[in-house]
């Protein structure tokens, strides 16, 4: 996405995905230690006893450190590095090498772990001090998102490996052969497994920095496992039986399909670039035509983000939500003569709706997706009694319906020089009287509960 782009959609994709703050909850912190204690652990037991099979270990060190380098940015601005969690999730799983029995045990597979990630970090430490044009940089491990990335998969790999190699080098695995169809249904077995927890902890490190509610946050995690996650899995269980049979080239073989993968990753993420920009664009026209006030969409989408958190909507829902709220005002274009202060909340109800259903029909010819063009349409509806044949209003329409006239009702008490935290009070009080008749109830509530803080 170009500059532009960016700037417009940058500030509720981070609220979206609170990975990136500074700031971190008491379960962030209690992960965060676990791993840690984890690595040093098996650093240390790899510094007294020595590294098993040096070239596998290497190997797969390499192939981490090289996929954590080529990562992908996921819906929901969130990142990935499909290779290096395949490499990582193979060593794990690694059983025999060319039909010879590997001994590296669990503590190895986390130290190989650590040490990928910590090789993937190297090249960023070394440009830092050279790029002083860039002062927004920061080394790797003050990136929060890059932080509980690398803490989930030392925390997914080792319980792939407790539950793994103990059973592996005990012999209670031998008497599945690993050509038969008992070894794979193991693998799979322990790599779901693997994935779970992975997803288990994405959802308690988003959750724990204020962001989604955990169910939300979970159902998100687990979703995205039939995507890219699926892949990895797939491919982490490929390269272990592999290379029993090929050796180290199966690294090569099977990660190359996960490769031109995230080729195609990257483009959707430019579709979804291109449409970032559109939705910018049409945010903006209002403002520049003088229609609406400058900085009416980023705030009315920022609070219905916040409320749409508040009431458990998942990454795709929190997207759709802010296309639709940043574009709600389009259909102000075809007004003649502006409304005083942009406020179409203090407008009768049938004027509400046909400036709605206007901007729907521009929203809907723009390529945006259509679920969005739908909830601007519905946006205007009374939440006591939808149109006939017309269906329940969208949760999502509510939303925006709340946080435009909170923004409206906020900018009207200011052109009468009061106070924000008395027009505050005024604006939920307003809001209040069409509890449950013209705002949807919980929508209001929620709006309570979050005090509009989400306004920039």
């Amino acid at each position: 996405m170009t500059a532009p782009g960016r700037a417009a959609l940058g500030r509720t994709a981070r609220s979206r995905t609170p990975a990136d703050r500074t700031a971190c909850g008491p379960t962030t912190r209690a992960v965060h230690a676990a791993a840690a204690a984890l690595l040093a652990l098996a650093l240390g037991a790899v510094a007294v006893r020595g590294v098993a099979e040096p070239k596998v270990a290497l190997a797969f060190t390499l192939l981490i450190a090289l996929g954590e380098c080529v990562r992908i940015t996921l819906p929901g601005d969130r990142e990935q590095a499909p290779i290096g969690a395949a490499g990582a999730l193979a060593y794990a799983l690694l059983g025999p090498l060319r039909g010879v029995p590997t001994a590296h045990g669990m503590l190895q597979v986390v130290a190989v772990t650590g040490a990928g990630l910590l090789l993937a970090w190297l090249p960023g430490l070394a440009a830092l001090p050279h790029r002083p044009e860039r002062p927004h940089r920061r080394p790797p491990w003050a990136d929060p998102a890059r932080r509980d990335s690398a803490v989930r998969r030392l925390l997914a790999v080792g319980f792939a490996a407790a539950v793994f190699q103990p059973l592996y080098n005990g012999g209670l695995v031998d008497r599945f052969s690993p050509e038969g169809p008992a070894y794979g249904a193991f693998l799979t077995v322990v790599a779901a497994l693997a994935a779970l927890c992975d997803a288990t902890l994405a959802a308690l490190l988003r959750r724990s920095a204020g962001g989604l509610r955990f169910p939300a946050a979970l159902e998100d995690e687990l979703r995205s496992l039939f995507g890219i996650g699926s892949a990895i899995v797939a491919t982490g269980m490929l390269v272990s039986l592999a290379a029993g049979e090929v050796g180290l080239w199966a690294l090569p073989l099977f990660c190359t399909p996960l490769l031109l993968a995230q080729v195609s990753f990257r483009r959707a993420a430019a579709v979804r670039a291109t449409t970032g920009q559109t939705i910018a664009s049409l945010a903006r026209a209002t403002e520049v035509a003088g229609y609406t006030p400058h900085g009416h969409a980023r705030r009315v989408a920022d609070t219905a983000c916040a409320l749409g958190r508040e009431l458990g909507l998942g990454t795709r829902e929190l997207a759709l939500l802010e296309y639709a709220a940043l574009m709600h005002d389009v259909g102000q274009l075809s007004l003649v003569e502006p409304v005083p202060d942009g406020a179409t909340a203090v407008l009768p109800c049938v004027e509400q709706q046909r400036i709605a259903r206007l901007g729907s029909e521009v929203i809907s010819r723009t390529g945006v997706p259509k679920q969005v063009a739908e909830q601007v349409a519905r946006l205007a509806d009374p939440c006591a009694g939808p149109a006939v044949g017309e269906g329940p209003v969208p949760l999502a329409a509510r939303i925006i319906r709340v946080a435009n006239a909170h923004d409206d009702l906020l900018t009207v008490a200011r052109g009468r020089g009061v106070g924000e935290a008395v027009g505050r009070l005024e604006a939920l009080e307003v809001i209040r009287l069409g509890r449950g008749r013209v705002y949807d109830a919980r929508v209001v509530d929620a709006l309570a509960r979050v005090g509009g803080q989400a306004r920039g």
